[in-house]
């Protein structure tokens, strides 16, 4: 793996490998790489992995902070097909859905899976426009990508 200026480091308490399997099995260009069990440390276990393409690193240290929603994954999703694959696989053994495209999965962790496009459409100048897709969007739990390009164009109620 090569190393990266930044890299996300999840902690988990117990579960960091099976975590890391989890995802990498969602993902394409996605794998474990390596798993280090660290010496004098109990059962702690440092787990590198790649999910599309991106090195993250996670930790079995038993319990320190649960996961929240100051920091998610975000997934960019092209269209409504890869957006429910992602969406029903991280919901998988206990997950949650959440308002607004976000969910946590059965670890704990906060994920938004959301249109390639949300961004820019609630950035767009006309205020009419962005409006429109911000309402939408917020009536959601999982995001329909065709609900919310017709709110944003403005081709529905």
């Amino acid at each position: 793996m090569t190393i990266q200026k930044i890299t996300p480091f999840l902690w988990y308490s117990a579960e960091a490998e099976e975590a890391a399997a989890f995802y990498a099995s969602i993902f394409p260009d996605s794998r474990v790489t390596r798993v280090t069990a660290v010496p004098s440390a109990g059962s702690t276990k440092v787990v590198e992995f790649v999910l599309f393409g991106q090195p993250f690193i996670a930790m079995s240290a038993g319990r320190l902070d649960a996961f929240n929603h100051s920091i998610s994954l975000m997934v960019n999703c092209a269209d409504q097909v890869e957006l429910d694959r992602y969406w029903n696989a991280l919901l998988e053994g206990g997950g949650a859905p959440e308002e607004c495209g976000w969910l946590k999965d059965r670890f704990g962790v906060s994920w938004q899976i959301v249109p390639t496009d949300i961004l820019d459409m609630l950035a767009d100048p006309d205020p009419a426009k962005a409006t429109r897709a911000a309402d939408a969007m917020l009536k959601m739990v999982k995001f329909d990508i065709a609900t919310l390009k017709a709110a944003y164009v403005g081709t529905t109620d």
